[in-house]
C-alpha cells in the first residue's frame, strides 16, 4: 500500500517522508515525526494525508512496542 521509492500507491510513499511536513485532508499540516508515525500506525484515520482515503486498518492492540519502533525506524530510513 506504501512504497519506499517515491512510487504513488494507495498510501503515501515513505521516501523522504520522515521530517517533512504533510498536508492533511482537513487542510492542516503536520510534521512527520515519531509521534505522528506512531499515531498513523495505531489510529490511521486520526490524521489522513490529503489526497488519500482513510483505508488503512488500525493496528492498535495488534503490534508490540518493538514492532512499532521497527516500523518507524524503517520509515525513517527511506530517504
Amino acid at each position: 500500500c506504501h512504497s519506499d521509492d517515491g512510487t504513488q500507491k494507495v498510501g503515501p510513499t515513505y521516501k523522504g517522508l520522515y521530517g517533512s511536513k504533510v498536508e492533511l485532508a482537513d487542510g492542516t499540516t503536520v510534521e512527520v515525526d515519531d509521534n505522528y508515525l506512531r499515531e498513523s500506525i495505531l489510529m490511521p484515520t486520526a490524521k489522513v494525508v490529503k489526497g488519500f482515503g482513510p483505508v488503512m486498518p488500525p493496528f492498535q492492540g495488534l503490534l508490540k512496542e518493538e514492532e512499532i519502533n521497527a516500523l518507524i525506524a524503517y520509515i525513517k530510513s527511506a530517504k
